[in-house]
């Protein structure tokens, strides 16, 4: 049985699910997902057993007849229960088209959540996607390092952290957003006329709450300025660089390569997965070399995240 998420009788159980699911991360907490609730007609949804309990949630939300899963999230499709199987994931997508329809939903747009980020294997909805003949419309290249079994680091990037080592520069977590920030949009201004997709209030209420998820690594130079800066989600198997960022006199100096070595050898050395963020641009039909080669000299290599299309009629 299929029903709509409503705030006010389901926040506390949807949330509870999310944190005991199987591939669920906690950008799927509502806490999370409603900071920009003004923004998406929410059209969540959740799977209830005979006994009312949630067996799988789908974050989502509509615009006009079509269904996303979900439009202000990375990635965000069907969220599983341990206990069910293969076989019962296939009905779970027969209720969600015969739900869409009795509902005038047309068209699922369904971006897959990627297999790193699973705790369990959860390639049931990859299967449920096959059978109802969706269609592969979207495919980007993220780059991640597999930590237990690192490859070598590039000489160039061990020379550029050798560079940042002598000019003093030091790797450090932050709590100075605003300083950050401002490197973030000078840099993203400047080099690809875009702004973060967060405001730095944003940024600041998710990180408050979510502290445990959410961090700010700063490499500052010897009097203490911004050379470079990520701001690291970590989702206890998979620590991703949501936004990364450096000065020119950074760049020109290996701070990110220091930054990036000091994150993957010390702080996050025990994780699965460093998970450093996609390279493609314009729905995946232009790969930028020069971002993947830099995350590939950190011994980073392809995964994909995976956007399908579902027709009702």
């Amino acid at each position: 049985m299929i029903e709509r998420y409503q705030p006010d009788q389901h926040q506390r159980a949807w949330d509870q699910f999310v944190e005991t699911s199987r591939n669920g991360v906690f950008q799927f907490q509502r806490n999370y997902m409603d900071y920009h609730a003004d923004r998406f007609e929410d059209h969540s949804l959740l799977w209830l057993n005979a006994e009312r309990e949630i067996i799988a949630v789908m974050p989502a939300n509509q615009t006009g007849q079509m269904l996303v899963s979900h439009a202000g999230l990375s990635f965000g499709g069907l969220v599983l229960a341990p206990q069910i199987g293969a076989s019962q994931v296939l009905a779970l997508f027969d209720e969600l088209k015969a739900y869409m329809q009795a509902h005038g939903l047309t068209v699922l747009r369904y971006k897959a959540v990627p297999e790193i980020y699973h705790r369990q294997p959860s390639a049931d909805a990859d299967y449920a996607l096959f059978r109802h003949q969706a269609r592969l419309y979207r495919r980007d290249v993220s780059s991640c390092v597999e930590l237990p079994r690192q490859l070598p680091l590039q000489q160039r990037r061990q020379r550029g952290a050798g560079k940042a080592r002598k000019q003093g520069y030091r790797v450090e977590q932050s709590q100075d957003w605003q300083g950050f920030w401002q490197v973030l949009t000078d840099n993203l201004a400047d080099r690809h006329e875009v702004a973060p997709v967060h405001t730095e209030a944003e940024i600041r209420l998710l990180a408050g709450r979510f502290a445990g998820q959410i961090s700010l690594w700063a490499c500052l130079d010897e009097s203490g300025q911004w050379v470079a800066g990520t701001v690291i989600y970590d989702t206890g198997r998979v620590a991703h660089a949501q936004y990364i960022a450096s000065s020119a006199a950074g760049r020109a100096g290996g701070a990110l390569d220091l930054l990036f070595i000091t994150l993957i050898d010390e702080i996050y050395a025990r994780h699965r997965y460093f998970d450093f963020g996609i390279s493609t641009e314009h729905n995946g039909e232009y790969l930028n070399v020069g971002l993947l080669e830099f995350k590939e000299g950190f011994g980073a290599r392809a995964i994909t995240h995976d956007f399908y299309e579902i027709t009702t009629d």
